[in-house]
């Protein structure tokens, strides 16, 4: 009986053993397909770099580059040699902005501008001395007449010289305000659109009109309103040094403090609306978001974790490109707006040193009006620089935004 019990066992090890063997191998086949499909899954890291591509293709950024293929072909012999290359090398980290170089290039540029604007320093100069020579003789000689008129042309003609600099600057302030302008309602929609795919949807549907019209307004009100006060301001102070009788000094500072105190006063109602209703958006972002996906998790069956998964992918992508784009944009607004605002501050410096140099020479009203209208461009150059930073800080604001609605989620 023992044997046969024996004998039996031993058949049946010996049928089951191919299965066993055939179990082993396919357990070993089916580690091996899964160590080798771990190995083909690709990193974190790679399909963030993936996403981060299909999104730029996607969105193109053939309008804000654009610029900054204008911004090289006008300023080409100033930009340093790093800083040549396309914009997609600069979005993709290939180059990067150095700080340091383009300190030099300002430097270069601003040189360049004194030194072209040098012919008008001589002019003005000349054309001083000359009306001293003109006044000497009408002391001199007791019929005048004619010397008294040659010395009031040759003021007038010094005064249209001096004013069409100035107009000059004016134009760069306008030039620029309006380059502003353009290059931020080129960029705007595709920061909005990356910051409605980062999930702060609130964020970018209240950023879309409010921030469209204050820098509209923005530029209106510069180019309609503070320049050309500045402006009138300009030949107000003009007419009180021409003449002894007829002041109009104290109108000309009025209307130039009330064209400074329109830009303050815009200054503020800007950043009061873009910074506080952005932040109230983006927290409200963040805890929508927040909410979707634990819906999404937890009442989601099989597919629920996987979609969020996913979500958060593409949103650490769209947030990723959105700061690069954004700190690109910046990058490219500060270029567009140094140059002429370096433009601007040449021409002051022009003025103030003609001033300066008429004094000790007896200019006596002509200097006064210069020194005046060295002030004056300053004031332009002071309102470009409240338009360019009220910009800067709406592209901060929402850059920041998608920021905070990470964080709250």
């Amino acid at each position: 009986m023992k044997k046969q019990w024996t004998m039996l066992f031993l058949i049946v090890i010996l049928i089951s053993a191919p299965f066993v063997v055939s179990a082993e191998e396919d357990a070993e086949r089916e580690q091996g397909l899964s160590i080798e499909d771990e190995e083909n899954v690709p990193s974190a890291e790679e399909m963030l770099d993936e996403q981060m591509d299909e999104q730029m293709d996607r969105l193109g950024l053939s309008e804000i580059e654009t610029f900054w293929e204008d911004i090289r072909t006008e300023y080409e012999s100033f930009l340093p040699e790093s800083q040549r290359g396309e914009l997609s090398d600069f979005i993709q980290g290939e180059r990067q902005f150095n700080p340091a170089d383009w300190g030099q290039a300002f430097l270069r540029f601003i040189f360049h501008e004194i030194t072209s604007n040098l012919a008008l320093l001589g002019t003005l100069l000349l054309l001083t001395v000359f009306t001293m020579v003109l006044r000497a003789l009408q002391n001199a000689f007791e019929h005048a007449a004619v010397s008294k008129i040659a010395y009031s042309v040759t003021f007038t003609v010094l005064i249209i010289i001096a004013m069409n600099s100035f107009y000059v600057a004016m134009s760069y302030a306008q030039e620029a305000v309006q380059s502003m302008v353009t290059f931020l309602m080129a960029l705007l929609p595709m920061l909005l659109s990356l910051l409605a795919i980062t999930g702060a949807a609130s964020s970018a549907a209240l950023f879309h009109p409010l921030i469209i019209v204050l820098v509209n307004t923005s530029g209106l009100l510069i180019d309609r309103l503070v320049l050309p006060l500045l402006f009138v301001s300009a030949l107000l102070s003009v007419i009180s040094t021409m003449s002894e009788k007829f002041q109009l000094s104290k109108l000309a500072a009025l209307i130039r403090n009330a064209a400074m105190a329109i830009l303050g006063a815009f200054l503020t109602v800007f950043l009061a609306a873009v910074s506080v209703q952005g932040a109230t958006a983006a927290v409200t972002d963040g805890i929508t978001v927040r909410t979707a996906k634990y819906i999404a998790g937890n009442f989601v069956p099989v597919v629920g974790r996987m979609f969020t998964d996913a979500t958060d992918t593409v949103i650490g992508a769209s947030l990723l490109l959105k700061n690069t784009v954004g700190v690109a944009g910046l990058a490219i607004l500060f270029v567009i707006i140094a140059f002429p605002a370096l433009k601007i501050l040449a021409l002051a410096i022009i003025f103030q040193l003609s001033a300066a140099v008429m004094q000790p020479l007896g200019g006596g009203p002509l200097g006064t009006c210069l020194s005046l209208f060295a002030k004056t461009v300053l004031f332009m150059f002071a309102a470009v620089a409240v338009v360019s930073l009220m910009f800067f800080l709406a592209i901060t604001i929402i850059i920041t935004s998608g920021n905070l609605s990470l964080m709250v989620r």
